[in-house]
């Protein structure tokens, strides 16, 4: 993973906040997703144009994790995205 690489959101979903979860559509395939936990956070950076490098900062700043455990985590979230074509 390039944590200088800039990321971009590639489809627009339809994603609804139900009690500390994001419900997330996908109208074009059909399917659903819901993002719990520290994925929500994610989810809301990716809101904007940004990078792997500052996501796992901001998390760092947020949550009591080693750096190892959560670049980890992030760079598999973000697979999980681009498996899905959600995120460039």
């Amino acid at each position: 993973m390039d944590k200088n690489a800039t990321i971009v959101m590639k489809k627009k979903l339809n994603v609804t906040d139900l009690a500390g979860e994001k419900v997330m559509v996908d109208f074009e395939s059909g399917k659903y997703f819901l993002i719990k936990g520290v994925g929500n956070d994610i989810w809301d950076m990716l809101q904007e144009e940004t990078t792997p490098a500052k996501i796992i900062e901001q998390l760092l700043s947020e949550y009591d994790v080693t750096a190892e455990e959560c670049e980890r985590s992030v760079e598999e979230f973000l697979g999980k995205l681009r498996e899905l074509k959600f995120i460039d």
